[in-house]
């Protein structure tokens, strides 16, 4: 098996077409969906349909659903997607914590598990507690036995800056310590599993757009130990040339401001960090929805989704702080229109639920693809 694959390693799913038969057998959820609408929707013939789906079964990741009244002749067959077909582990570390979850192919939690991590352990520790939690997981969920249960994955969601197609570590704000480091190669090893590695901000994004309805452009804002975001631009996960997109907190608001983890002076992190650790949720919001507003006035998105630990505490108020800049700009006309402001909720979980999806979305044709339609 080749671990820096994502692990789509499943024959069927080497076709294009297979995985967009099996996104939409995902969509369909327990209702199921009709061969003709497969067809329909997807644009193949039904002849291609009827063996691409004859495959997924024999393979055990489609079954029956039932049948549904037809218009004309016999009934027709419908099929669903069986979410225990396969599953993928998602890790979230923090520079203090560490999130796990085993999901299954639709996307619903089977086990989790939050530990206390120090990222700046030695790595040799931080693998140990990263490789310690994937097996738990694994060995949490219910029905067969973890020898049994055919994970095809593990998906690492990290501070960054990072190099996502390596899976290396960059100089990870106040933890210099990483830069260089194989984290995907390093855990592929501990764990026999195929690794992929990717900014925390992206996979929570990546999750969140696998989820939405409707699909647009829309920014993820994340405030916990440090401050990030995740960009789904075009209808796809925004990651740059380097994977340096969504460094967020690192854009100076004040030019005589304090000194940030990074270096500089001024960044957002910083004045936001400072204003939580005062206990002043009005002036963190107020500094984040400044942010905020910067990025909307910048990029022209349609929404604004706020996530992480900080948030979590007090979603109402972050949420209102926000808005508020964000409206005051728009009636300033730095902003064509009142841009919506939501919080993720879950705290930290959507980001360990977004890392799973670095390793299952490919399955379904979401890599690089189309999301929330």
């Amino acid at each position: 098996m080749n671990r820096s694959n994502s692990g789509a390693n499943l024959p069927t799913l080497r076709s294009h077409n297979a995985a967009l038969v099996l996104d939409l057998l995902r969509a369909a959820g327990e209702c199921g969906i009709s061969r003709l609408e497969l067809a329909e929707r997807t644009g193949l013939t039904p002849q291609a349909v009827s063996k691409i789906t004859a495959r997924l079964r024999a393979e055990g990741l489609a079954a029956g659903a039932g049948h549904r009244a037809s218009t004309g002749g016999k009934p027709r067959t419908v099929l669903r997607l069986v979410p225990d077909a396969g599953y993928a582990v998602g890790l979230h570390l923090d520079r203090d914590e560490l999130t796990a979850v085993l999901v299954d192919l639709s996307g619903a939690v089977a086990a989790s598990r939050t530990a206390p991590l120090d990222l700046g352990a030695p790595a040799d520790e931080v693998l140990a507690a990263a490789t310690e939690a994937v097996t738990a997981v694994r060995a949490g969920a219910p029905g067969p036995g973890p020898g049994d249960r055919p994970v095809l994955g593990v998906g690492v969601a990290v501070p960054g800056p990072l190099d996502h197609r390596g899976g290396v570590l960059h100089r990870v704000t106040g933890f210099p310590q990483w830069d260089g480091y194989p984290l995907r190669d390093a855990l592929a090893i501990r764990t026999g599993l195929p690794v992929v590695v990717d900014k925390d901000t992206n996979a929570a994004a990546l999750g969140l757009a696998l989820r939405a309805a409707g699909g647009g452009d829309f920014a993820y804002l994340h405030l916990g130990t440090g401050l990030g975001a995740g960009l789904v631009l075009g209808g796809a996960l925004h990651r740059g040339a380097r994977t340096a997109a969504g460094e967020f907190g690192h854009q100076t608001v004040q030019l005589d401001g304090p000194v940030c983890g990074c270096g500089g002076r001024g960044c957002i992190e910083a004045l936001c960090l400072a204003a939580v650790a005062r206990g002043d949720v009005a002036e963190a919001a107020r500094v984040l929805g400044t942010g905020a507003a910067n990025l909307v006035g910048l990029l022209d998105i349609d929404r604004v989704v706020l996530g992480g630990r900080t948030v979590a505490a007090d979603p109402e108020a972050y949420v209102r702080g926000v808005r508020a800049v964000i409206d005051e700009r728009a009636a300033l006309g730095g902003i064509d229109a009142p841009v919506p402001v939501t919080a993720a909720g879950g705290g930290d979980r959507p980001v360990a639920e977004g890392a799973a999806q670095l390793i299952l979305a490919p399955l379904f044709g979401r890599a690089g693809g189309t999301y929330g339609a």
